[in-house]
């Protein structure tokens, strides 16, 4: 796999925060200044399905700069997951999202082999995770299957899009 150049991103390489919306304004909420592998913590930082209102919170990881997980409610209070590479197996989080939310990989794979012909992962899981906040699915799988940037990045023009690239910068930076 050809790692993208690094381009100096402002935000840490490893983080977890959680980020809401309170009268209409995004808040974000570092929870651990390195990557938390802690599925049980993450989720519980979600707080309880539908008391925070519309949209509802979102807890997002970045591991290492290599791929970062999103959780959030769903219907019915389950939790919604995507994980922006979901070969990343070898990585405790991204395993354990892939196993406790259903994420479908290939059999079999390795790391090896788990790749697209361009030298690439896969994202896994929900893509329509956004999509009620202004980002659907088929604009995040472009952005997702860049080459071009690490996780941190990819967050980055998420919070961007959505509109708490601030709010994510002031919590997110070293």
């Amino acid at each position: 796999m050809a790692l993208p150049s690094d381009s100096g991103t402002t935000l840490r390489q490893s983080f977890a925060v959680r980020v809401s919306s309170v009268a209409g304004r995004w808040q974000c909420e570092l929870l651990a200044a390195g990557a938390d592998d802690e599925l049980p913590a993450l989720e519980r930082a979600l707080g309880e399905p539908g008391a925070a209102g519309w949209p509802g919170p979102f807890v997002v990881v970045v591991d290492s700069r290599l791929y970062f997980v999103v959780l959030r409610h769903g219907p019915g209070g389950m939790v919604r997951a995507l994980v922006s590479d979901a070969t990343f197996q070898e990585h405790l989080l991204a395993a354990e999202a892939v196993e406790r939310y259903g994420i479908p990989v290939e059999t079999g794979a390795t790391i090896d082999d788990a790749f697209d012909e361009d030298g690439q992962g896969w994202p896994g899981g929900d893509l329509d995770v956004f999509a009620d906040a202004g980002l659907p699915a088929e604009e995040l799988a472009r952005l997702l299957d860049s080459d071009e940037l690490w996780a941190d990045e990819m967050v980055l023009a998420i919070a961007e899009r959505l509109g708490f690239a601030d709010e994510l910068t002031a919590v997110a930076t070293p």
